[in-house]
């Protein structure tokens, strides 16, 4: 019945998808809805439904975002969604009640294993070696509950992904960083070293699916989204994401996002980064030359306030031919 449903949605949506096709049984391909495909080739289709088991997923070779089909139809037409859920669950037998999408802090619920590893910083003393490191780093305090810290970071780590660490010498502490969905299911968790252990930030994914991406359970599609390279920086800035490691592949519609690279100029990569995201007219936050803080944590360490920020972001955001300039004076730097 489920697969039925599905396939009906997906038959209503397929007039909103450009170049939809079907490829086979439950597999179908069209542009993807999030970052357009190619701005230059129209002829590009890489967004495509398939299913798992019993149930459907929609992925984006072109720009990563991958989530289920619940969600996907929620991004294009949250009436169409409500209609889904509806029509999705009526059948359910009366002892099955019908799945809660209130947010709710998010818990550990596949990782139970994991768990009397971890401590709360919330519940942890100020005088606690992991909570002065976050103070330090002016961290909110609305964050603490969902931080962590755990005492042998290799253990947990083997008890998550078997053998990824072959023997324990060096074993320490670190600050666990957990990366929930967008439903609030934890996918991977970052360790953060507070020595020079390293690397110094290690990611470790529990489903492979997904991209390491951190945020997604407090974003609002709806809203400007504002996209950074680490986790910490998206903590002093509002409906704001970041890619830990990977490109910043999160799209949305237009230009309903604003994508902010840590202050690199001779950074290879991270130019390259930009460049593409300019190529595919998107806006850029290109850093001004009075500042000197290499990311958003170290703005605010140097004194100036989430406010403030919001205002420096505003006034240096770019798109198109503007931003192009401004990356070819910054990279000069």
């Amino acid at each position: 019945m489920s697969s039925y449903i599905d396939l009906k949605f997906i038959n209503t949506l397929s007039s909103r998808l450009e170049k939809f096709a079907r490829k086979h049984d439950y597999l179908y391909n069209f542009r993807c809805p999030h970052c357009g495909d190619s701005k230059k080739n129209k002829t590009k289709a890489r967004g495509f439904l398939y299913r798992v088991k019993n149930d459907m997923f929609f992925k984006c070779h072109n720009c990563g975002m991958g989530q289920n089909l619940a969600n996907f139809i929620k991004f294009i037409d949250t009436k169409l969604y409500d209609e889904y859920i509806l029509e999705r669950y009526k059948g359910s037998s009366p002892a099955t009640p019908r799945p809660k999408f209130d947010f709710k802090t998010p818990v550990f619920k596949e990782t139970n294993v994991i768990e009397k590893e971890l401590k709360n910083l919330a519940e942890l003393s100020e005088d606690h070696p992991a909570v002065k490191y976050v103070i330090s780093r002016k961290i909110p305090k609305e964050f603490f509950s969902k931080l962590y810290f755990v005492d042998k970071f290799m253990n947990l780590v083997n008890k998550v992904k078997p053998n990824t660490f072959k023997n324990f010498k060096g074993e320490h502490p670190r600050l666990i960083i957990p990366f929930y969905d967008y439903d609030g299911k934890m996918f991977a968790f970052q360790g953060r070293a507070f020595g020079k252990e390293q690397p110094k930030y290690l990611t470790i994914k529990f489903d492979e699916d997904k991209q390491k991406v951190y945020g997604l359970e407090r974003v609002n599609l709806q809203k400007h989204i504002y996209i950074v390279e680490g986790p910490i920086d998206s903590l002093f800035i509002d409906n704001c994401i970041a890619a830990a490691g990977a490109d910043l592949t999160i799209q949305s519609k237009g230009d309903n996002i604003t994508y902010i690279f840590d202050n690199e100029p001779r950074n290879v990569e991270i130019v390259k980064r930009i460049h593409k995201i300019i190529e595919n007219d998107f806006n850029v936050f290109i850093w001004p030359k009075e500042i000197q803080s290499k990311d958003v944590n170290d703005l605010i360490l140097s004194g100036t306030s989430k406010s403030e920020i919001k205002g420096i972001i505003s006034n240096n955001t770019y798109r198109g031919l503007s931003a192009m300039t401004k990356l070819n004076d910054w990279k000069r730097c």
